[in-house]
């Protein structure tokens, strides 16, 4: 099927959630035409771009699945071939595969007031939309977290980012440092380990690392429907019990890893970070795979700051040496919002950290674009699902009412607070970059799924919202 370069809603990115966009668009605004621009080449998005060993969710696919075609195995932490397979059979099964023009990458848009059209610039041309919804996920695909060290040279073994990993790498019987301490490298550890001589995982601080069964055995007979709300309901009560509570929570937390680990093992030193939890995510493992893997002696933890790469390793600045064959550099992702388009509105640029945002999906005076962003305390697909259903709520209420064009205005006085409460590397990397949110509704992300449910769903869709004739763009 040959994708119109002329529709009513562009989707730009065909992961889980422009799949999920593109789903609720077929499904309630059936008069729509819509198409959805992937700039890789296979369906998936993260779930396709990740090849490391072990990638796999690090929240449920009860939840992390579409809850309009629920996921169904028992098998709750999957493996990121899986979820990508998920995602495309869903497009499919939903018939908007069909939709999706690959190998497109988007790299501006402007906004013409007079057309009332977006005109999309990309590797293959021009598109044009009367809406632009961008599903693109919110990090660099080209380029990793790579902070530099001393003496890189010097190292005789090779180093390698997950971000992007070689096919011919092989490790099998070699030693294996993983730097790191986030859901990447907790990730890598027990499945390199599995084959590596030994891999030890160098942290300068630790992390909040939490064992999670990896089967819920209610699937096999409980309702998709239940199970998944039983999923919902348990991570918000884990959080604000965390949040409520956090030397407590904290505490458990370590008492849980000694319990795992051998007698005796320095759990303050290697699992007590110097945070609250949730300040930054927690790093799930499930069935507590790291834990096995370091009580079998396959793996280990070293927590100190690297001074140096030497020949035969790292050198850590208390004189430590690991050695290595092999260096992965678990150092972190690169936010970048928007998925790096460049944006226009009436010939003057969008800056998203200029601007504030509208019930999680549209910036603040930009016209019929719309975002989708997903939870930083749950899985993403929660969010992006109900901004999807919000985004079709709103296009039937204008074609109703015969209106053309959107625009979200913040009132007088609005406090401009930050997006994002985590304190995690590439957050306060790209804080400059984000844009704000209010100290009210519409305009707050409360990064609750039950009260967003509210506000999307039983809240006027036109609140805080301009139409049409009024709109000076």
């Amino acid at each position: 099927m040959e994708v119109s370069k002329q529709v009513e809603v562009l989707v730009v990115g065909a992961g889980i959630s422009g799949v999920d966009a593109a789903c609720r668009l077929k499904q309630r605004c059936s008069n729509k035409s819509f198409a959805i621009l992937e700039a890789r080449e296979r369906i998936g998005g993260t779930w396709d771009l990740f090849r490391f060993p072990g990638v796999r969710s690090d929240s449920d696919m009860y939840t992390l699945g579409f809850p309009f075609r629920p996921w169904q195995s028992s098998q709750a932490i999957v493996a990121g071939g899986e979820i990508r397979q998920y995602v495309e059979d869903t497009a499919r099964e939903c018939c908007v595969f069909d939709r999706i023009r690959f190998n497109t990458k988007v790299t501006a848009a402007s906004w013409s007031s007079a057309a009332r059209r977006w005109t999309v610039e990309t590797n293959q041309g021009a598109f044009t939309c009367s809406f632009l919804y961008l599903a693109s996920g919110y990090y660099d695909y080209a380029a990793g977290h790579r902070p530099k060290w001393p003496g890189e040279a010097d190292f005789t073994g090779r180093i390698v980012h997950p971000q992007f990993w070689p096919e011919d790498l092989d490790y099998a019987g070699k030693r294996v440092a993983v730097i790191g301490s986030g859901a990447t490298a907790v990730t890598l550890v027990p499945a390199m380990a599995e084959k590596a001589a030994s891999v030890t995982m160098v942290q300068r601080s630790p992390s909040y690392i939490v064992a999670a069964p990896g089967h819920d055995s209610m699937a096999s007979w409980l309702p998709a429907t239940l199970i998944r709300w039983k999923h919902i309901l348990l991570t918000i009560f884990l959080f604000g019990r965390a949040r409520r509570q956090p030397e407590r929570v904290a505490e458990y937390i370590r008492d849980k890893a000694r319990e795992a680990l051998p007698a005796g093992y320095p759990v303050e030193r290697d699992f007590s970070p110097n945070y609250a939890p949730w300040d930054q995510r927690l790093c799930l493992i499930p069935d507590g795979d790291l834990f096995t893997a370091m009580s079998s002696g396959k793996a280990a933890i070293a927590t100190g700051e690297i001074e140096r790469f030497v020949p035969e390793g790292l050198k850590l600045k208390n004189g430590e040496i690991i050695p290595a064959d092999v260096v992965v550099t678990a150092t972190g992702l690169n936010m970048r919002l928007l998925g790096g388009i460049e944006l226009e509105v009436g010939g003057e640029p969008v800056r998203a950290a200029d601007r504030v945002i509208y019930k999680g999906m549209m910036l603040s005076g930009v016209p019929n674009l719309f975002v989708s962003f997903g939870y930083t305390n749950a899985s993403w697909t929660l969010r992006s699902d109900l901004t999807a259903r919000a985004v079709c709520r709103l296009l039937n209420r204008m074609d109703a009412k015969g209106q053309k064009v959107c625009v979200a205005r913040p009132p007088a006085g609005l406090e401009r607070r930050s997006i994002m409460e985590l304190t995690s590397g590439y957050v306060e990397r790209a804080s400059s970059l984000l844009p704000g949110q209010g100290d009210r509704q519409p305009w707050r992300v409360p990064q609750h799924y039950l009260r967003d449910v509210t506000a999307m769903t039983f809240r006027r869709i036109d609140e805080g919202l301009e139409f049409d004739a009024r709109i000076p763009v």
